[in-house]
């Protein structure tokens, strides 16, 4: 005798089932009651079966439901907002580790993260990366080499060496594209520090690990109480060399031809594709500025 689940409607990111996840659900979310700081849950559905009119019988279904908990080191900054806010909207738990703590900027979502102020130098990993099923790090900057190697290679390093010291499944870094430079441009420390912390990650997390590499980020971008609507130059110019891509193919054998012709990338392209890569445990390696777009599409759709 067949039989008909009814249970309410609620949003479920995965139903894990040991290391297979089935998604979407073929039958309407159960409704969860769980702490943020539970992994495992227990849901319960009822069951009624179509002959037997309103009468139903309540059952237990054990399942292993998988949540999120993600750690965004530089949560607060350009790309770091723009992750937090992706994970936020997908129903996963997200803690930021940055220098400044909370944002001064306002927004639904920015009272759904977890702001902890701090440097990953001198982090309590322990109060930081407790239940984490992921981090993220957002962390690079400019300036003299010393500064770039130390921020870029180092700082990311210290940080994917805590994660795994702490049992965290997946490290997710945000690197940068190599625009097809010569290889004596790319000794300078923003390099040299970027590769350093991919490697150090692609050795520690060889089949979880991520790395993404955006070139030029555009979006609203908040900088000192202003914003800078990055968007205006980039979202123009990424259609325009998406459009002319199979014209400009042949240039990509130049050294350094990706500075002009290498796309621009969404701050929210770049965000999706970290949650695609939450997600889904069977995203690991390097993604180059197409495969973002595509590892984001998934998430959009």
């Amino acid at each position: 005798m067949a039989t008909q689940l009814l249970v309410p409607q609620a949003t479920i990111s995965r139903l894990s089932l040991g290391k297979k996840a089935l998604s979407p659900l073929p039958f309407p979310s159960p409704s969860l009651c769980f702490q943020p700081s539970f992994n495992r849950l227990r849901i319960t559905c009822s069951y009624a079966a179509p002959d037997v009119g309103s009468t139903s019988f309540a059952i237990d279904v054990d399942a292993d439901v998988k949540t999120e908990k993600i750690v965004v080191l530089g949560g607060n900054g350009f790309v770091g907002s723009a992750i937090c806010k992706a994970a936020v909207s997908r129903g996963i738990e997200v803690v930021s580790l940055s220098r400044s703590g909370r944002p001064s900027y306002t927004g639904s979502w920015v009272g759904q993260v977890s702001w902890v102020a701090g440097d990953v130098f001198y982090a309590r990993w322990d109060e930081v990366l407790g239940g984490a099923t992921a981090v993220v790090s957002t962390i690079g900057g400019f300036g003299n080499e010393e500064q770039m190697k130390r921020i870029n290679g180092e700082a990311n390093v210290i940080s994917v060496n805590a994660a795994k010291d702490f049992g965290v499944p997946k490290f997710i870094l945000i690197s940068v594209h190599d625009y097809n430079l010569p290889p004596f441009l790319l000794n300078s420390g923003y390099f040299t520090g970027k590769r350093q912390a991919e490697s150090e990650l692609l050795s520690k997390y060889t089949t979880s690990g991520v790395v993404l590499r955006p070139g030029f980020i555009y979006g609203k971008r908040k900088v000192d109480g202003f914003e800078i609507p990055l968007d205006i130059v980039g979202e123009p110019l990424e259609r325009l060399l998406s459009a002319t891509e199979s014209f400009t193919r042949p240039l990509n054998s130049i050294p350094g031809s990706d500075l002009l012709l290498a796309p621009p990338v969404s701050v929210d392209d770049v965000a999706y594709a970290v949650v695609n890569a939450i997600i889904d445990d069977d995203v690991f390696g390097v993604f180059t500025i197409e495969q973002i777009k595509e590892a984001a599409a998934k998430v959009r759709s």
